[in-house]
């Protein structure tokens, strides 16, 4: 899949967002963050790294920490290589982060419009509800809208991710 194009921060209407599905679940990710998307590929197991980001992979020639967003969203592990890598640029003050998560799949890219938004309850989920921004109804099925900053930060007491 080719490079997707950024979107204008300063607009306030509806986002473009890539639906991917993680452990069961259908995940909105705002498309302005997605760079690529790229078949599973080898990965290397880095020792004594974050256990949110325990691989490394070559993306283009780039090196790129692959994160464990099931261990962050507190679903169970991964058991088989298979799936999507979702490559990401997050915003990190003046600079710009490139990194991975693997996906089971992806499904589309559509456009949440923020009127649609649901905020998520605060007791129930689960899900830590700090990292998803709400969710929306897509065909009877409950799409949640994860906040990519807050993701992807360092677990407290934790090496950062790059």
């Amino acid at each position: 899949m080719e490079a997707l194009p950024p979107m204008d921060e300063t607009e306030t209407g509806p986002e473009m967002s890539l639906i991917l599905r993680l452990n069961g679940e259908s995940l909105a990710i705002p498309v302005r963050h997605v760079h690529e998307v790229i078949n599973a590929i080898p990965r290397t197991r880095v020792p004594n790294a974050s256990a949110m980001a325990p691989w490394l992979i070559n993306v283009r020639g780039a090196v790129v920490p692959l994160v464990d967003v099931r261990r962050r969203l507190k679903m169970p592990p991964r058991d088989h290589d298979d799936g999507r890598i979702v490559v990401l640029d997050i915003p990190r003050g003046a600079e710009s982060h490139r990194l991975a998560l693997l996906a089971d799949g992806v499904e589309e890219v559509m456009e949440i419009d923020p009127l649609r938004i649901e905020p998520l309850p605060p007791r129930g989920a689960p899900w830590p509800i700090e990292f998803v921004r709400g969710s929306i109804r897509r065909d009877g099925d409950l799409v949640l809208i994860l906040e990519p900053e807050s993701l992807f930060e360092p677990e407290t007491g934790s090496r950062p991710l790059h």
